[in-house]
């Protein structure tokens, strides 16, 4: 029982559901498929009023269901109907509720015109990548050319055209036709060959490469690979114009200007005549106007010359020179005469500071002042001297005033102990002790017999 739990339970996980597994399907085909180009033969075609179209897509050996829904349908330039070579582009996918495989188409075209354009698509982005139709390879048209070339049908209407529009708008101008083939399997080569034959030649100064109008088929051969690498390629400009204006070809991107029409590019490379005449008239009055110009500068440069040759004479440059010699001397003798007489200030200057420093007067000088500071000295001292005495004075007067001999003047006196300590209370004696008594004049030497206290 367990080896078998294993296989169970692996066998469960891979069951699925009907919904489960067309969904997953569907999923796989969209998702690694992708979009896919194919043709075949339409069949069953019904479109009902919803505006999808429903149909099968078949050929000699199967059939595929196809939607394609009115969204994309719209853009489908034609009616399609059954047993029609169709070219479309789709997704793979499937239809769940039936688990029906089908295709849901994005684009339809009819067979032939649609592998054309693929092919176009194809060269265009190979070519571009290579840089073959980079705007910095282009080439302007030359203004005046000498020659223009045609390369196209000796007998189509494109030549009778173009010639028409060249001898309108400049009939004296050479044209130089390369008869091509341009329809069929050998118009590429020939077209080939007669661009190289017109570089070869080197007789014209632009090359107009082109046709009239036409199928795709008709305008094949001009976006073939060999085609648009010789119109690159080529040492003289090209002008292609194939078909009308709608019709874009491979040479209209390696060409160095596109054309609408053959008749276009003929206005474009050559000059109309009323143009020119004017450009003409134009260029005359510009001549004109320069000559004048150069006349009016070519006078004022007679004249200066005439001013430049009289002031150059040379009795008038003498007469200049001599002018200017009396000038200068007089500015000589002018300038001695200034530094002589600054001289002689400068020296009287330093003659009269010689002067005020003469030791004789430095001297004097120096006495005279020893003599007013002596004076000053003298008259300092004295002011101090008398200054000193009277303060001494009022000094002695104040100190007899507070002198201790003024007081015993007046009749007072002074006790001591023998020690010499001043007597001033009764406390300090005791009887049968002997004091000293200073008076005025002389001391005495006392007893004292009795103490009276207060």
């Amino acid at each position: 029982m367990n080896h078998l739990e294993p296989a169970s339970q692996s066998r469960q996980q891979q069951i699925f559901t009907v919904t489960r597994l067309n969904s997953a399907v569907r999923m796989i085909l969209e998702q690694d498929l992708g979009l896919v180009w194919l043709t075949g033969e339409l069949s069953n075609l019904a479109m009902p009023s919803s505006g999808h179209w429903y149909f099968s897509l078949k050929d000699m050996s199967a059939q595929v269901r196809c939607a394609m829904f009115k969204g994309n349908n719209r853009r489908v330039p034609f009616r399609p109907q059954d047993g029609m070579q169709v070219l479309v582009q789709a997704r793979v996918s499937l239809y769940e509720p039936r688990g029906d495989y089908q295709l849901i188409i994005e684009s339809m075209q009819p067979a032939g015109d649609g592998m054309l354009a693929l092919r176009f698509e194809e060269l265009k982005r190979r070519l571009g990548a290579e840089g073959l139709f980079d705007e910095g390879r282009k080439r302007p048209l030359p203004r005046e050319p000498r020659a223009v070339g045609l390369v196209t049908s000796a007998t189509g209407a494109a030549l009778h055209d173009m010639l028409t529009v060249l001898h309108r708008r400049a009939p004296d101008l050479p044209v130089f036709i390369y008869p091509t083939q341009v329809q069929g399997n050998t118009a590429t080569a020939q077209i080939v060959s007669a661009i190289m034959l017109a570089n070869r030649r080197a007789e014209v100064d632009v090359l107009i490469v082109g046709r009239g109008g036409g199928s795709l088929e008709d305008l094949w051969c001009f976006n073939e690979e060999a085609v648009a690498r010789a119109i690159a390629g080529s040492a003289i400009p090209v002008v292609s114009a194939v078909g009308h204006e709608v019709d874009v070809t491979i040479s209209d991107f390696a060409a160095d200007l596109r054309a609408p029409t053959p008749s276009a590019a003929a206005e474009l490379v050559a000059p109309d005549r009323r143009t020119r005449a004017q450009r003409l008239v134009h260029l005359r009055q510009r001549l004109t106007q320069a000559m004048s110009r150069h006349q009016v500068a070519a006078r004022h440069g007679f004249v200066l010359l005439q001013k430049r040759l009289d002031h150059q004479d040379p009795k008038r440059r003498l007469e200049q020179q001599s002018q200017r010699l009396d000038e200068l001397d007089r500015r000589l003798q002018q300038h001695l005469r200034d530094r002589l007489h600054q001289g002689e200030r400068r020296l009287a200057g330093l003659a009269m500071r010689l002067q005020a420093r003469s030791p004789e007067k430095l001297l004097a000088i120096g006495k005279r002042r020893h003599q007013l500071a002596e004076e000053r000295l003298h008259t300092l001292m004295s002011k101090r001297q008398s200054l000193a005495g009277h303060r001494l004075a009022m000094l002695s007067a104040r100190l007899d005033g507070i002198s201790p001999l003024a007081t015993l003047g007046r009749g007072y006196a002074i006790v001591r102990t023998p020690s010499g300590e001043v007597i001033r209370r009764a406390s300090q004696v005791n009887a049968g002790q002997t004091l000293i008594t200073t008076l005025a004049e002389g001391a005495l030497r006392v007893r004292v017999d009795e103490v009276h206290q207060p």
